[in-house]
C-alpha cells in the first residue's frame, strides 16, 4: 500500500463475480443509518465499493457528492481494520457501503457513520 492516506485502484472492488459473490449468501450487513455496511471474507486483499443509488438522488451531482463522502470517510479511517492489533488478527474483507438516506447528510456525519461500522465490522471479526 502506497502513503497512509491514498485510496489506491488496487482497493476498490471492480470484480463483478466479486461482487455478485459480496451480495449473495454468506455476507453480514449492519446499519448506522444513513448508511449500511455489507461485507464478507476475501481470499488476498481488502477492497471496498460504495453506492448511491439513483432511487436516493435523481441528480448525479448529489450522487457523486454522497459517494465523495464516503470515499474521504474511508480513506481517513480504514485504519481501524487496516492496521493496529485488530488487524492482525483479520482476514481481508470485501465491503460495500450503500447509501440509504434520500436527503445529503452533512459530511461529519458521514464520517461518524462509517467509522462506527468499522468499529462494529472489527469487533464482529
Amino acid at each position: 500500500m502506497s502513503g497512509p492516506h491514498t485510496f489506491p485502484k488496487s482497493s476498490r472492488l471492480c470484480s463483478r463475480k466479486a461482487i455478485e459473490s459480496l451480495f449473495g449468501e454468506g455476507s453480514r450487513s449492519l446499519t448506522a443509518y444513513p448508511l449500511r455496511a455489507i461485507y464478507k471474507p476475501a481470499g488476498d486483499t481488502t477492497q471496498v465499493l460504495f453506492s448511491v443509488s439513483k432511487r436516493h438522488f435523481k441528480h448525479a451531482v448529489d450522487r457523486n457528492r454522497a459517494k465523495r463522502q464516503l470515499r474521504e470517510a474511508w480513506r481517513l479511517h480504514r485504519d481501524i481494520l487496516l492496521e493496529g492489533p485488530v488487524a492482525s488478527m483479520m482476514q481481508p474483507l470485501h465491503i460495500a457501503f450503500l447509501w440509504m438516506a434520500d436527503e445529503p447528510q452533512p459530511t461529519d456525519l458521514v464520517h461518524r457513520k462509517v467509522k462506527n461500522l468499522l468499529h462494529r465490522i472489527a469487533e464482529v471479526q
